[in-house]
């Protein structure tokens, strides 16, 4: 494990002694505006005062929150522009906000279509003139794929089917056709009033042709395995997909909470026992590195974050308490987390073991998701 020995003492003087709070930046004019840009790194929301903010994250961890609102926000979407993103509120929130991530402004804010609410994710397509969001219906969890026009302040010029109820993530991914729009359908969502008493979620894996939303292929787990809500969704340039669940049930059994979505398929990834039982029945972020090798997942009810080979072999895990979001960085092998406690980490393996390279306290109550910007 010497590559993790030989990092951490080259960054620890770094950014050992690091603790700051969060700058916020409200979004009412340019006399709010930094007097230079942000340098951003990643991108992620949290937990600010008495609101939600979208934060920025620059290469040394430092965060600085972006504008304040009452809904909780979710997911951040960095545009291929380099300059914009957009924040969405998770279900059952009715907001997204459109801001410059270099200045710290926001620009704009849109709403899901009547009588819908946001699931939290979004993401750009076609070079960053389109957003795509997934929205659910309020009255029976439907869920509706929306196709915006960024520069008519994303107006919807289509709309599809998820194929599915409760749709949670949705990511485009490349693959023999030339792409595919994949939609994590989560059915009956965890944790919820509609869940006590569950135990069937409902919850596939659709794929759709991301020109006209035609169902290509859905995916299910079998009945042994049906408490699972499938959830968050994470993809390498070459269109491998994986895809982390929740489970309904806490009913001691280790039920695998990672698969890999192949073919028309679901491939679950493998470890002990005691290790799918240590993440308590929930994955709340899923995450690539950079090189595509290596796959972590997020457990904010385990207080742990853990890693896998990308065939499915476990590698292991560290203690991260209150641990959601996760990104890659630009390093092969390593990981940002962060911490609804206000903890940034970093991670990394050798594929063999998992050790933490640095790590810096006193950030926002970060929620579950992170993003790396290009």
């Amino acid at each position: 494990m010497g590559i993790i020995d030989v990092t951490r003492r080259s960054l620890i003087g770094t950014f050992g002694a690091l603790a700051a709070a969060p700058r916020v930046l409200f979004a009412s004019g340019a006399a709010h505006a930094r007097d230079h840009l942000l340098d951003a790194e990643w991108l992620a929301t949290a937990g600010v005062g008495d609101g939600f903010a979208p934060v920025v994250l620059s290469p040394e961890f430092g965060a600085t929150a972006v504008g304040a609102g009452t809904q909780r926000l979710h997911w951040v979407e960095p545009s291929p522009d380099g300059r914009t993103a957009v924040a969405v509120a998770r279900r059952p929130g009715t907001t997204a906000v459109l801001f410059d991530r270099r200045e710290g402004t926001v620009r704009a804010t849109f709403e899901p279509g009547g009588g819908r609410v946001f699931s939290g994710h979004g993401r750009f397509i076609d070079g960053g003139r389109r957003f795509l969001a997934v929205e659910i219906a309020r009255a029976d969890g439907q869920g509706v794929v929306t196709r915006r026009v960024v520069e008519a302040g994303f107006a919807v010029e289509a709309e599809w089917a998820s194929a599915g109820i409760g749709p949670h993530d949705m990511l485009p991914v490349q693959d023999s056709r030339g792409g595919a729009l994949i939609v994590a359908n989560g059915g009956v969502e965890p944790h919820t009033p509609e869940a006590l008493g569950a135990e069937v979620a409902g919850s596939g894996i659709a794929q759709l042709d991301p020109v006209s939303g035609a169902v290509r292929a859905t995916a299910a787990l079998g009945e042994d395995l049906a408490s699972l809500s499938l959830r968050h969704l994470t993809a390498g340039a070459d269109g491998f997909t994986v895809v982390a669940a929740q489970d309904l049930l806490a009913d001691g059994v280790a039920r695998p909470l990672l698969y890999a979505v192949e073919g028309e398929g679901l491939r679950a990834f493998d470890a002990p026992d005691e290790a799918w039982r240590g993440l308590r029945t929930y994955v709340g972020s899923v995450a690539l590195d950079a090189s595509g090798a290596y796959v972590a997942a997020a457990s904010p009810r385990g207080n742990r974050v853990a890693l896998w080979r990308r065939d499915g072999r476990y590698i292991g895990s560290l203690p991260l308490v209150d641990g959601c979001g996760l990104a890659p960085t630009r390093a092969a092998g390593q990981f940002l987390a962060t911490s609804g406690l206000g903890e940034t980490v970093l991670i990394g393996t050798d594929g063999d073991e998992v050790g933490v390279i640095a790590r810096r306290s006193g950030g926002p109550r970060y929620d579950n998701h992170a993003v790396l910007v290009a």
